[in-house]
């Protein structure tokens, strides 16, 4: 038995952040089932397609089901509110006061079942002086420092590869709190309205970088940090045929095997002396050798250095092969299958790999609230 076997969800979410919260329910075993508007949500129509639909969308909705509905029709808006009654949880990433105003917010829905657990993921939270901003990813990165700390040399700026505000900002804090709210509701009996503000969670990321300022009144700046770039032991160094290879000896035992490894000068060895000097140095070394010749270097080291794959390399990894990390199965209406994106579920959470799922098809399940 899956853990979230029998747990009723209800999603409201496009995009990103809650399709991948309301992903990781149902792949613990919860019945998802996305309320979309008549033409269906964005994500449906990006590209690049897969069959029917995108395969963004594909992968952000195996497994669920979906009900197609004009919420400010008030017959249609009526059938929906109805499913609260048999629902644990329900999830919306509009901006404040929209479901309100549709009728079918926290007090709308308590209303039909008092224990429903009601979460709302907006970029600045139901409350505050940016709670009705509009805003993407790189936005709340920006406002909440983070972005501030490694964003690439002046004139040379570099827009992050992960989309950290929507997933470890929007769909994890969300998917913690809803089970926190579970928990408390096998023993209280009660609900509870969740506030998941991304922006409120991207400052746990840069716990370092506000430790610092609070306690020396020194701030860190771009890249002058030791896991944003700013020493030696934590870098990005170029090969000569073009690779790259990521550098973290941080600990005195895995840089002294770094320096051994590479063969770095004992006067540039102490690197506290001339921290540039030695990156300078280091940088020059790297570019000595092609990527696969520093490859066995540091395998043999084992010194906390390792050359940056490609997604499709690491896609054909041995050891996520080993992990079993592709081994579910998404399909599509044509019969076409690709490996299920990886999600943080334990295995022993989740259903068979053997077992194929696919996204639901535009008001797949319109009985739902027909009948």
């Amino acid at each position: 038995m899956r853990p979230l076997e029998g747990v009723r969800v209800l999603d409201f979410s496009t995009l990103l952040p809650g399709p991948m919260a309301t992903l990781l329910l149902a792949e613990a075993g919860a019945e998802v089932i996305k309320i979309e508007r008549p033409a269906g949500e964005e994500m449906r129509h990006y590209q690049p397609r897969w069959g029917t639909d995108s395969v963004n969308f594909a992968l952000l909705n195996r497994g669920k089901k979906s009900i197609a509905a004009d919420l400010k029709d008030p017959e249609t808006r009526d059938r929906v509110l109805a499913l609260a009654k048999s629902a644990d949880i329900v999830l919306e990433q509009f901006r404040p006061g929209v479901m309100d105003r549709l009728g079918l917010g926290y007090e709308a829905m308590r209303a039909q079942n008092p224990r429903i657990i009601y979460c709302a993921i907006t970029g600045y939270g139901q409350s505050g002086p940016r709670r009705d901003r509009a805003g993407h990813d790189l936005n709340y990165i920006g406002d909440t420092g983070l972005l501030a700390l490694s964003s690439g040399p002046p004139g040379a700026s570099v827009v992050p590869p992960a989309l950290v505000a929507d997933i470890a900002g929007g769909a994890y804090p969300a998917v913690m709190n809803i089970l926190l709210g579970l928990r408390r509701r096998d023993a209280t009996g009660e609900g509870a309205y969740l506030d998941i503000a991304m922006t409120d969670s991207l400052l746990t990321f840069e716990y370092w970088a506000i430790g610092a300022g609070l306690a020396t009144g020194q701030w860190p700046g771009n890249a002058t940090d030791l896991t944003t770039g700013g020493t030696p032991r934590y870098h990005l160094y170029e090969t000569r045929d073009g690779r790259i290879v990521a550098a973290a000896p941080i600990e005195q035992r895995f840089w002294e095997l770094f320096v051994a490894a590479i063969g770095l000068e004992p006067a540039f060895a102490d690197d506290a002396r001339d921290p540039a000097a030695t990156t300078a140095r280091i940088a020059e070394i790297m570019r000595s050798r092609d990527a696969a010749e520093w490859s066995a270097i540091f395998d043999a080291a084992d010194c906390c250095c390792s050359i940056v794959q490609d997604v499709k390399a690491a896609m054909a990894d041995a050891h996520f092969r080993a992990r079993g990390l592709f081994a579910h199965v998404l399909a599509n209406e044509a019969g076409a299958s690709m490996p299920a994106l990886p999600v943080p579920i334990s295995n022993a959470f989740r259903a068979a790999p053997a077992e194929a799922k696919s996204a639901p098809a535009l008001g797949a399940h319109n009985r739902e609230i027909e009948t």
